[in-house]
């Protein structure tokens, strides 16, 4: 697994990255400006930077201009913005950024644009560049592709629990196995929401206190799914 610096003055945008690589098993720096971000690349030696454009200090495309020019530039660099023109990112893949991401960031996007840099870069140091297949992240089941499950069951690794109980039309679901794990995985977790959200009547408070999460992220972990919001409450009202 690699070292990731993430840079953006964004808290939100940090935590939901900082998450996602997290459990993807990556080491996560943060770094919310240009000052904090040259720190971090000359202690921690990062395999990966991910480089808001818009900062208010410095920008992405001028720190990048900078450790290019100062030979710092040894890591991939993946440029994020909401709001770059397609010159600005030009720019940046001509100073050198290996890729960029426009926001509102999918989880999808940005594990393979990750995967993409890292696979490179690994590459271009003598290793592999291209990870074998099957490998890890798919899931290769003994007989059929397809497997009915509880949400419960689903969650405890898809253990069959005692007695369970139906609450609605969404608490069993079809799942295919037989793709990469980061889709299943958002296959799952969109179900998953849209079952609770359905439970809930579409409250998000209701829903955050069941899930376990804090509302803000809730919110944007929902519409990085691209759960349809106004779906829990034509379910439940």
């Amino acid at each position: 697994m690699a070292n990731i610096l993430v840079v953006d003055d964004e808290l939100g945008i940090r935590d939901l990255l900082s998450e996602i690589l997290n459990d993807e098993g990556h080491t996560v720096e943060l770094a919310q400006n240009a000052a904090q971000a040259r720190s971090a690349r000359a202690a921690a030696r990062p395999d990966l930077v991910l480089l808001d454009i818009w900062m208010p200090d410095t920008d992405g495309v001028t720190l990048l201009k900078e450790w290019s020019s100062t030979g710092q530039l040894t890591m991939p660099v993946i440029m994020m913005s909401g709001h770059a023109t397609i010159e600005t990112a030009v720019e940046a893949t001509k100073i050198g950024a290996q890729s960029f991401l426009e926001k509102p960031i999918t989880l999808q996007k940005l594990l393979k644009a990750v995967e993409a840099a890292l696979s490179r870069e690994t590459g271009s140091n003598g290793g592999p560049a291209l990870r074998p297949k099957p490998g890890p992240g798919y899931v290769s089941p003994p007989s059929a592709s397809l497997v009915e499950l509880t949400v419960e069951a689903a969650m405890t690794g898809g253990q069959t629990l005692p007695a369970p109980v139906e609450m609605g039309p969404q608490a069993r679901q079809t799942f295919e196995l037989d793709k990469p794990l980061r889709d299943a995985r958002d296959e799952f977790e969109k179900s998953y929401f849209e079952f609770h959200l359905a439970k809930e009547g579409g409250s998000m408070t209701r829903v955050a206190e069941k899930t376990g999460l804090e509302r803000t992220h809730l919110y944007r972990k929902l519409k990085q799914l691209g759960v349809d919001l106004s779906r829990g409450k034509r379910s439940g009202g």
